[in-house]
Formats: C-alpha cells, structure tokens, sequence
C-alpha cells in the first residue's frame, strides 16, 4: 500500500490508510506500507521515501520490486503527494497488480494555465491503473468507462462513547443554552463549502422568530481566507451570543460534543456526499443529522429515516427543516436510530473485506 500521507502526519489519507492496514492485517493479510518520511507505525512494516518526484517515484518501483507483492494499492489525493506530477505515473512503472483508490477526483495544480492537462493527469492515472476504487458516488460516475472499478466508502475514526446526563447538561450550558434551549452542531473544518452561510441565516431569522436556539462549532476552526467574512457576517446576524467554537478537540471530545447538542447540522453546499468525513463521522456517532440533498444519489441517504435532507444553498429550506424538527422529539429520536443502522455501510471490517474482494477480483482478471 502506498500513500503519501500517514500518522503522525496529520491528513485523512494517512488516517484512512492506517485504519484500512490495521484491519487487513487482522483479517490475515500480509500489509506492507510506503509513505513519506516522518511516517510511523509501531505495528506494520513501513518503509519511507523523502519526496514524491521522480526520484521518489523510482524508489517506489525498486520497493515493489524487491517484495514482490499480490498487488498495489494506492491511496490517492493530489494533496497527499504534494501537487507532486509524477506519482500519476507509477501504474505503467509496476509489474503487479495496480489499484489507485481515490479519495477526490479533484485535479492537481501543475502551472499556471495548464488548463486540459490537469484533468488528463488525473484521469490518466485512473486509466492506467489495473482497477480503481471510489470512496464516493460522484468520482464512480466519473469512472463509469473504466472496467474494473468499486465503490468503498471511507470510515469513521471516531468511536462512540457514553455521555451523562450531568456532562451533557454541563457542555449546553457552556453555550449559554437554557431547558428548553434547541442545540445544534456543526463537525469540522469551515469553509464555504460547508453552506455555513446558510445555516447561520437560517438560525438567525428562527431567533428573531423567538426559537432559542445555539450553535456549537465542534472541533473545527475559520479558515484564514473566510474567516475575515464570516466574522463580519456573524455580528451584522447579532448572533455572537448564539455561538460557540470549542477550537481542536481530540476525537474523545468530538464524539462528546457530537453526542451534547441536539441536531447536527452539515449544510453542504455541494450536497451530502461520501466524501465528507464529517457526515460519516456524525452517522458513526448516531447523530440525528440534518444535511443537503445529494448531488447525486446515494441510495443508503433516506430523508426522514437516517437523515432530513434538504435543498442545498437555501437558507429558508435549512431554517424550515429545524423548524419542523425542534418540536418533533420523536422525529429526532427515529433520526438518530435510522443514524445508527446507517453506520454499518462504513463498519471498517466491511471496509476492508470489501478491499480484499476487489484485490482478489483484480489479481484474478489480470492472470
């Protein structure tokens, strides 16, 4: 296996990789790693490269080379390897099996108006690659001409913990929050992707409704380029009392916060995907979630049953689905069980069960 992240580096590669080892190893295969300097693992063999140019490139061929492996899976995202070009090679410089697991399908810079290149990079290493996994609906469809492809969709790192009444009631009244207070959350990093602006129209026209409502942003922090916007438009909402950022959190901490608030709120622009971390994490917990219809459909996503789905940039949509559920007790309830049967679709076992299929699948067809 090859990614150019892994812990201590932080990175949801690297986190996906380690989870995904640890577990093929379990279930009785041998895993041997190639990662980037600086990378460790006391419990699997790790071998490093220091750059991921061309000499890194061939490093990674006299590694295959020399433990002759079943096959190769590459843990791909462009930032991983450091907008790097040259990784996009290694299928045509193997002799085994080459599968390329790709966490996004976004393209890498290379310089300045390389226009049409950088999509060719991208998919060309998805061509050349023997089979390609998908950890999303919206990159499957994108690979729909290749012959041996699969959807495995990324894990939670998060595991769920008990929470006391007495530590829940402690963490609301943190956010100020009274006994008939309606808290919501938002997971993770914020940018304007996560339709933030949305959410905090929605909960600024409920406020002037009189709902009392709050939200906790949980373990994620302003990017430096929004967060100059975003502060203007949180003051001009008058809704600085309303909020609270708990900063970086360890994942004890996450599942605690997660497990406090009463909805979790995830408004992707872009609409509920796979590819959010966040998601995934917040249906691991049990989350009642509210989130945004996907841009393509997501067959396990039922609106009403494991989560309310609403339109995508619409701060009038978001405002009426909190709306309808801060009453509704019993709905949250039905979300949050619909939450925990949906977890089993991203249960790491299957994950990896589902990776030695496809491994066996391709090293049979390549014979």
């Amino acid at each position: 296996m090859i990614s150019g992240e892994y812990p201590p580096m932080p990175g949801g590669v690297g986190d996906f990789t380690r989870k995904l080892a640890q577990r093929l190893r379990q279930q009785g295969h041998d895993v041997q790693l190639l990662c980037g300097v600086g990378c460790q693992d006391d419990s699997l063999p790790i071998s490093t490269v220091a750059a991921w140019g061309m000499r890194g490139t061939m490093s990674a061929r006299a590694w295959v080379r020399r433990i002759q492996p079943d096959v190769v899976n590459l843990q791909f995202q462009t930032a991983a390897y450091a907008m790097s070009p040259w990784v996009h090679f290694l299928p045509r410089l193997i002799d085994s099996p080459f599968i390329t697991t790709f966490h996004d399908l976004r393209f890498p810079y290379l310089f300045p108006k390389a226009g049409r290149l950088r999509d060719w990079i991208v998919m060309h290493l998805a061509r050349a690659s023997t089979g390609v996994i998908s950890t999303n609906q919206e990159d499957f469809a994108r690979l729909q001409a290749l012959p041996q492809r699969r959807i495995i969709p990324i894990g939670s790192s998060i595991a769920p913990q008990r929470l006391s009444a007495a530590l829940r009631l402690q963490m609301r009244q943190e956010l100020g929050a009274q006994p008939g207070s309606f808290v919501l959350g938002h997971f993770g990093f914020v940018n304007e992707l996560k339709g933030i602006d949305y959410l905090l129209e929605a909960i600024a026209g409920l406020r002037r409704q009189g709902c009392d409502l709050r939200l906790a942003f949980i373990g994620g922090s302003e990017e430096s380029d929004y967060a100059s916007r975003l502060d203007a438009e949180i003051e001009g909402l008058g809704l600085g009392d309303a909020l609270h950022w708990t900063g970086y959190l360890d994942e004890s901490e996450v599942a605690a916060w997660l497990g406090a608030v009463d909805l979790v709120a995830l408004p992707f622009a872009d609409g509920a995907s796979y590819r959010r971390s966040s998601l995934i994490a917040a249906i691991g917990l049990g989350c009642a979630i509210l989130t945004t219809q996907p841009a393509i459909a997501v067959p396990a996503f039922q609106h009403g049953d494991n989560l309310w789905l609403v339109e995508p940039r619409s701060g009038e949509a978001i405002a009426q689905g909190i709306a309808a559920l801060m009453t509704d007790t019993e709905r949250i309830q039905q979300l949050r069980a619909g939450a925990s049967q949906l977890r089993s679709c991203f249960d790491w076992d299957l994950i990896a069960k589902d990776s030695a299929d496809f491994y066996r699948e391709v090293i049979g067809g390549r014979r």
